[in-house]
């Protein structure tokens, strides 16, 4: 099993800091997906721009939109053979593009 990473006690903190807003901002994000005031191509757009959001896996921002949760999200995905493991920074021309008209 390999060791972690040898940090400072500062260190330390500055990354649960960090980690810290990365989920708060991912969970915020799930939020207004939910609430419908933000769409899938939005937050396509914003993920551009934003290293937090495109980490975001498409599975959980596929259960965050309403209607949808993790079963239909799966099948989703599955439909358009898409791994469930993807990333949004990590999708395709091709993948963006029939999961925008699969959720238009």
């Amino acid at each position: 099993m390999p060791t972690p990473p040898k940090m400072s006690d500062e260190q330390r903190r500055a990354a649960l800091v960090r980690a810290s807003e990365v989920r708060k901002a991912r969970a915020e994000v799930k939020q207004l997906l939910k609430s419908g005031s933000v769409s899938f191509g939005e937050l396509l757009e914003r993920a551009e721009s934003n290293g937090d959001l495109g980490g975001m896996k498409v599975s959980a921002v596929l259960a965050a939109l309403p209607g949808i949760g993790k079963v239909k999200a799966g099948q989703i995905m599955e439909r358009l053979n898409i791994a469930e493991n993807r990333r949004v920074r990590g999708l395709g021309d091709r993948q963006r593009a029939a999961l925008t008209e699969e959720l238009s």
